[in-house]
């Protein structure tokens, strides 16, 4: 006769240094990966992806990484804002928070992502850096300082 065994709820595991990306704005971890720049080529440490997880902060879902033996730079940080403007980045070390932060979305964006509009003088091959106004921040909506397109899929966008 089998036994019934209760499942306990499994976890993302501790990391002994690397990066937390948590709060991620559910369904948007795989962009945040390409963000990352992850593919099968480049893994060489521990990476966990939660998606679809339930968040004790707000009474809904987000998505989290945890990406071992990798801290973030600036503009890498900069990058995820655009695509999950309300994550946190915890920095671990020796499996304790050395640094916590949320992102930081500007209300100009410049040299991150480019143009969707192919007539943009952006996209002409003129020595000028995309540059966008912040329109709205839940959702994102970006308008480009010169030709006024709203940039829309801003994931598939980026520089």
């Amino acid at each position: 006769m089998a036994e019934n065994h209760v499942i306990k709820e499994v976890k993302l595991a501790p990391i002994r240094n690397g990066t937390v990306i948590d709060h991620i704005a559910c369904g948007q971890a795989l962009n945040v990966m390409k963000i990352l720049g992850v593919n099968e080529n480049n893994i060489d440490s521990c990476i966990s992806i939660g998606i679809h997880v339930s968040s004790g902060k707000t009474a809904g879902w987000k998505d989290i990484i945890k990406i071992e033996d990798r801290e973030l730079d600036s503009n890498t940080v900069d990058k995820i804002a655009l695509i999950a403007p309300d994550a946190t980045i915890s920095i671990i070390r020796d499996f304790y928070v050395a640094e916590k932060f949320t992102v930081k979305l500007d209300d100009h964006v410049i040299g991150l992502a480019r143009c969707s509009n192919p007539n943009c003088i952006t996209n002409k091959g003129e020595p000028v850096d995309p540059e966008f106004k912040v329109i709205n921040r839940h959702p994102i909506q970006l308008r480009c300082c010169y030709c006024d397109r709203i940039l829309m899929n801003i994931s598939d966008n980026l520089l």
